[in-house]
């Protein structure tokens, strides 16, 4: 589909009504999803209703249904739950209700709605949708409106957002509210794990789930649980015993505790359930093991929505857009998650191939369930199974593997070190941790790494192999001499731009040195996620988050000043990312990065804007400005973020913005600094890196295992293809290996960054949400795609 002309889409949306609510089960995000569908669809010059209670307040009508402004979705974006209400409304499965309902809306003019909630919700509103014409008829009818009025609205479009913690709808990589759900449960299994340790007792963990395993699921692979029940795959007969095993084992061999994590609707492979209970007192009877079970309930749906949940704000703005551009004829839509992309899904194909799932799993057709939940839910099981079921090879394989970390520490690293050696050593391959990066490789620094060295690695942050951002090239001599002295057959590099560019260094020098002929990978790692040949590094959403709650204390702290606006330093190289997502996540108005520089006029613009606002609605304002090279600029949702680039403008100095801001606000506003520091760099991984780092670090290991196989020549490694040097990335929604010297052409060394980022598309949207007037030809529209169960089996790597 062609990109929007912004003239274009506000003469569609000129005299229309647009409502949106919330329905069904509350989930983080939701907010978030609110915000955008009210102010796209205020910026294209629709009215927008705000319809509170859900169905119930659609069928009740009143002061339910409310007219927003600009500012009625303002500072909501952090708040979890639904600030608009969600309520189960049984009057609107029958159609006396739905009657109701048509009638509240056309009275306002609405023809458009835009639901948010899960698949019973938004079934509603496709039978809703079905029904629009003859539930006029009968209002007609009955003298409630009159026949002109039923002509004018004849057809209700409808669009629907996926809101549920479960990530349970069919078609979409992530639903709204899943990727936060899994912080409030890492958070806890992190506190859990602490006095688990000090005890030495077991904790199983009951997490929210009833059809659904996913929370489950994710919530062991990134805690490297000990045993998982999830209703998708029942235990066979016996369990018991295998189980408690599996737990006396891990004992005996030093482990100090045990975590078993039960998604509420497990059951065993006849159907009768598993309760959390049950499984304690057969641990304390048969291990008798100091045994605790703790239930989450409803704390995995409360708490502030993470960043990822707050970016998807993508999707609503997608929603009005799918909603101007809907005719009679098109069907009722889903505005989902491909990769990194929103795309439009014919609402009925989505729910009937959830409904499958449910289908499958009562008739105990237990593979086909968990290839219906699609290729990542599939995949992500796979690698559970493999790393907490695998054991190390009894005799060892002819090939040895090195392991360092390079760059800047990066949450996830240690997940990915993590099941990379766990991996290497099941397949028989001796293991090398290698300290401080190249450095260390040319130092010598070299030592073998077993099993139990990397226990409890995944949820830890920063780098604890060490890392250091030297490459290889002035120590070249040294790195091979230790490559033959270690007799290495591999390297799994695990860091930023410093790690592809020193394998590129290493591939480039094959040709003076056989040693060097040998696989190599790197998987990216970095907060700024400037490595190209992939879409998301890892270390990036932990940053982002970091750097969004950073933003949110301050904003909460600038509550109680009037019209006050911080200045906070931000880190992220020359890419703008981090500053990009970050402004998302927290409302961000304008954003000046170093791929589009500012000027002086850019500035003075937003200054005026800023103090615009500040005279009539806002209070407080935030600017973000990076650290390091790239400093970018943006105004927030009542805050104004900046980051700028220190190489763009050399006058441009955080000194000169801050007292830029200070002379121009004075009688309407006054300034602040803060430095947000490496602390975007620290801190826990988040699920998102835990997770993607253990399934990239499997994912290597099986690459470089089968490289070793095919270049195994007369007793050793000869690999000198440039097939044999690759950086692993998802790229879009599929995981790939792409050769480093491929990647040479479309990257900035200059600048360390892809010469083409995906996210830039992303800014059009970030300026419209904050009332600029922007071009918006370069958004590209949500494509339609069929959901199928080909389309559902791409693992989206999440």
């Amino acid at each position: 589909m062609s990109s929007m002309d912004l003239e274009k889409l506000k003469m569609t949306g000129a005299g229309r009504a647009i409502a949106v609510l919330t329905s069904g089960g509350d989930a983080q995000g939701m907010n978030a999803a609110v915000r955008a569908v009210t102010r796209m669809g205020i910026y294209v010059g629709a009215k927008v209703y705000l319809i509170h209670e859900g169905y119930q307040g659609l069928v009740d009508g009143g002061d339910n249904i409310k007219l927003a402004h600009w500012h009625s979705v303002t500072n909501i974006i952090q708040l979890g739950g639904t600030v608009i209400g969600s309520a189960r409304c049984k009057t609107f499965t029958t159609r006396e209700g739905r009657l109701a309902a048509a009638f509240n809306l056309v009275k306002k003019g609405v023809t458009n709605l835009c639901v948010c909630g899960g698949d019973g919700s938004l079934t509603g509103a496709n039978i809703f949708r079905s029904e629009w014409s003859g539930l006029l008829a009968e209002l007609v009818q009955k003298g409630r409106i009159t026949d002109t009025l039923a002509k004018q609205h004849d057809h209700l479009n409808i669009v629907g957002l996926v809101g549920s913690i479960d990530n349970d709808f069919c078609g979409t990589d992530m639903t709204i509210g899943a990727d936060s759900a899994l912080h409030r449960i890492m958070e806890i299994i992190d506190a859990i794990m602490t006095t688990a340790q000090s005890h030495q007792r077991t904790f199983v963990l009951e997490v929210m789930g009833r059809h659904c395993g996913y929370l489950a699921l994710v919530s062991a692979l990134a805690s490297g649980a000990d045993w998982l029940f999830i209703p998708e795959t029942p235990p066979q007969e016996g369990w018991e015993d295998l189980m408690c095993s599996r737990l006396e084992g891990s004992r005996v061999k030093g482990s100090r505790l045990n975590i078993i994590i039960v998604a509420e609707g497990a059951i065993d492979i006849n159907g009768k359930p598993i309760s959390s209970n049950y499984i304690k007192d057969l641990v304390v009877k048969r291990l008798g093991y100091d045994t605790r079970v703790t239930v989450l309930g409803h704390v995995q749906r409360g708490g502030t929505p993470s960043a990822f949940d707050r970016i998807l704000v993508s999707l609503g703005v997608e929603a009005v857009i799918a909603l101007l551009e809907a005719s009679p004829e098109t069907p009722a839509c889903v505005i989902g998650l491909s990769g990194n992309h929103p795309v439009r899904l014919p609402l009925m194909e989505c729910v009937e191939m959830t409904k499958l799932v449910q289908t499958a799993m009562n008739e105990k057709k237990f593979d086909e369930a968990v290839k219906l939940r699609g290729g990542s839910f599939e995949n992500n099981l796979n690698i559970y199974k493999l790393l907490a079921y695998q054991k190390p090879a009894p005799s060892e394989s002819n090939f040895s593997l090195a392991i360092l970390n390079v760059g800047a520490p990066a949450a996830g690293m240690n997940a990915a070190v993590r099941s990379a050696v766990r991996l290497a050593l099941a397949h028989g391959h001796k293991v090398y941790a290698v300290n401080d990066g190249f450095q260390g490789l040319a130092n010598g620094e070299i030592s073998a790494i077993n099993w139990h060295d990397v226990a409890g690695w995944t949820g830890q942050g920063g780098s604890l192999l060490g890392t250091k951002r030297t490459l290889p090239d002035k120590q070249m001599e040294k790195v091979v001499e230790n490559i033959t002295k270690f007799s290495i057959s591999a390297l799994l590099v695990i860091g930023g731009f410093e790690g592809y560019e020193g394998v590129l260094q290493l591939f480039e020098a094959r040709c003076h040195y056989d040693e060097l002929c040998i696989p190599m990978c790197v998987i990216p790692a970095t907060i700024s996620n400037n490595v190209p040949g992939t879409d998301f590094s890892l270390g990036a959403d932990t940053a982002v988050n970091a750097a969004m709650e950073s933003c949110d204390k301050i904003k909460q702290s600038a509550s109680g000043t009037k019209r006050r606006v911080f200045v906070v330093e931000t880190m992220g190289g020359f890419c703008g990312y981090l500053a990009t997502s970050t402004g998302i996540a927290v409302g961000a108005d304008a954003a000046y990065i170093f791929e589009d520089p500012i000027n002086i006029h850019d500035l003075t613009t937003n200054v005026e804007h800023l103090a615009e606002k500040m005279k009539k609605d806002i209070q407080r304002g935030l600017v973000l400005r990076h650290r390091l090279f790239n400093k970018t600029f943006f105004l927030v949702d009542g805050f104004v973020c900046l980051n700028r680039n220190e190489k763009c403008h050399e006058n441009y100095t955080t000194d000169f913005i801050y007292n830029l801001y200070s002379s121009e606000g004075k009688g309407i506003f006054d300034c602040r600094v803060n430095v947000l520091g490496h602390l975007q760099q620290g801190g826990v991984p988040s699920p998102f890196d835990r997770n993607f780092g253990t399934k990239l670090g499997v994912k290597a290991v099986q690459w470089i295992s089968e490289k070793l196989t095919e270049t195994f020549r007369q007793g050793r490694v000869f690999a000198n293809s440039s097939d044999t040097a690759c950086v692993l990335g998802l790229n879009r929604k599929v995981t790939s290996f792409t050769p480093v010297t491929e990647l040479k052409d479309v990257t900035d060394f200059e600048h360390r960054m892809p010469k083409v980022q995906w996210w830039f598309n992303l800014r059009p949207m970030l300026k419209m949400l904050a009332k600029y007037q922007t071009s918006f030809c370069e958004y590209v529209p949500g494509e339609i795609e069929h959901v199928t169960k080909r389309s559902i089996s791409i693992d989206c790597g999440f």
